[in-house]
This record gives structure tokens, C-alpha cells and sequence, in this order.
């Protein structure tokens, strides 16, 4: 294996002043000295989805200053865990490497890959053998929706469970949108709700097919119904619930044309 030069002294320094100032906060600050695993829960998600909007908008000063938000709490659970003599923030990571060396084995042995997917099926089946009875149990119960369905079927796919192409998919989809009408037509709210459920899973499917993150793809249009919703508030000639959808709608158009040419420079 070839050395990777870096400059892990710098690293280990910065790291090392981190754990310091934690272990300060966590003796002398009130707030920091009252947090729990669990009052840092909520803190954390909030954490990790600023993070993620920074990189939507690819602002790289932002992603730096909400990395270290998401480490200051990795951090700090883990100084909570070694106050309780669970583990520490060491044998954590050290924990992390044996894993890594494990599951990278055409990186750290003989194994021998021919691409992305051949790595991706590799590491599941080393988590099989590690003791997962499922594939799937790597998927967290608590991801959005939306997120899960993506990381199930990717879960699936490694063992060949996986449709052979995207016309396939989109056949599909087109029999989970009829299946959907007929629910409708039939007012079974229960009924409807599964088929919409089954639809909607159906063409995250198929954004994988198209090599689309439908998470991504979602959050840019909602950013875009803001934008453009903004738009029509700050141009209403009047209150909005005084005026009439048409009116509305007319001023959408406009946003639609003026929005495009900002962000085409």
C-alpha cells in the first residue's frame, strides 16, 4: 500500500486542543455541564442538517464552521460516555480503524475489486459476517422517510435484489400511479395512503436508476417554492389573502422568469 502524505501532526494537535476545551466546558460551564445523551440528541440532527444545507449550497466556509459543530458533538458524547466508564474517545476510534482495515480488505489485503459496487458488495457481506442477520439492519429506524426508502433499496441491491434497468423502474412506476387512481376512485383513505406510499417508493427507485439523490433533488425544489413564493410576497400589490389565485399565479410566472435570470448570472 502506498504512504498517503498528510500532515497528521497538525491534526492530531487540533484534536488534541478540542478535547481540552470539552474537557473544560464540561467542568466549569453551567449549560455544558448540565447536557445529557439526550439533551444533545435534538442539537445534534439540527447540527447535521445545517451541515447538509451548507453542502447543497456548496458553501465551503459554511461546511467548515458546521463540521466543527458536528465534531464538537461527537466530542462531547464521548466525554459523556467515559464520565460513566462506557468507553472513551480513543478506544472509539480505535474502534472506527479495526473497522475500516476490516471492511476495506482490497485496500488492507488480497482482495481484489473492479469498481465501486464490487467495494459496496463486499462490505456487506463482511457485515453479515460480523453478525448483522440482515442486511438491512444497517439502515437507522429513525431516518427520514424519504432517506430510508434510498438506503433500503441500496441495501437490497448489493445482493442482487434489484431491478435490471430503468425502463423496468418506470413501468413500475406507471403501475403504482394506476394503482393509486384506482384507490382514489374508490375513497379507501387506508388504501389510498398505501398506494401513494408505494408510489412514492417506487420513484425514489427510480431516481437511483437515474442516478439522482432524490433527497437533494427535493431539497432544491422546495428552496425553489421558497424563492419563488418570497418572490410573490415581496411584489403583492396587496395583502395575499386578498388577492385571487390567478393574481397569485401571474406573479409566480414573473418569478419563475426573474429568478431564472439571476441564477443564470
Amino acid at each position: 500500500m502506498k504512504e498517503i502524505k498528510t500532515n497528521y501532526s497538525e491534526g492530531a494537535a487540533a484534536f488534541s486542543r478540542l478535547l481540552k476545551i470539552m474537557d473544560e466546558l464540561r467542568e466549569l460551564c453551567p449549560w455544558d455541564k448540565k447536557q445529557t445523551i439526550e439533551s444533545l440528541q435534538i442539537l445534534t440532527i439540527e447540527e447535521t442538517y445545517e451541515l447538509c444545507d451548507a453542502i447543497l449550497k456548496k458553501d465551503w466556509s459554511e461546511i467548515k464552521t458546521e463540521l466543527g459543530d458536528l465534531l464538537l458533538h461527537l466530542v462531547f458524547y464521548a466525554r459523556i460516555a467515559s464520565e460513566n466508564n462506557h468507553f472513551t474517545i480513543a478506544s472509539a476510534i480505535h474502534q472506527l480503524c479495526e473497522k475500516l482495515i476490516r471492511r476495506h480488505p482490497h485496500i488492507y489485503s488480497d482482495t481484489i475489486v473492479s469498481n465501486e459496487e464490487d467495494v459496496k458488495a463486499n462490505w456487506e457481506k463482511i457485515k453479515l459476517k460480523e453478525g448483522k442477520k440482515s442486511i438491512l439492519e444497517g439502515v437507522p429506524h429513525s431516518l427520514p422517510a424519504l432517506v430510508k426508502a434510498y438506503r433500503i433499496q441500496e441495501k437490497a441491491k448489493q445482493v442482487g435484489f434489484e431491478w435490471e434497468n430503468k425502463e423496468q423502474v418506470f413501468i413500475k412506476v406507471e403501475e403504482e400511479w394506476n394503482e393509486l387512481q384506482e384507490a382514489v376512485s374508490s375513497n379507501n383513505l387506508v388504501d389510498i395512503e398505501e398506494e401513494f406510499g408505494d408510489l412514492l417508493f417506487s420513484l425514489i427507485n427510480y431516481a437511483r436508476f437515474l442516478k439522482i439523490d432524490p433527497e437533494a433533488a427535493l431539497s432544491k425544489t422546495n428552496q425553489k417554492f421558497i424563492n419563488r413564493f418570497k418572490f410573490i410576497e415581496n411584489n403583492a400589490p396587496k395583502p395575499l389573502e386578498e388577492m385571487t389565485l390567478e393574481e397569485m399565479d401571474s406573479l409566480w410566472v414573473e418569478a419563475k422568469k426573474v429568478l431564472k435570470i439571476k441564477t443564470n448570472g
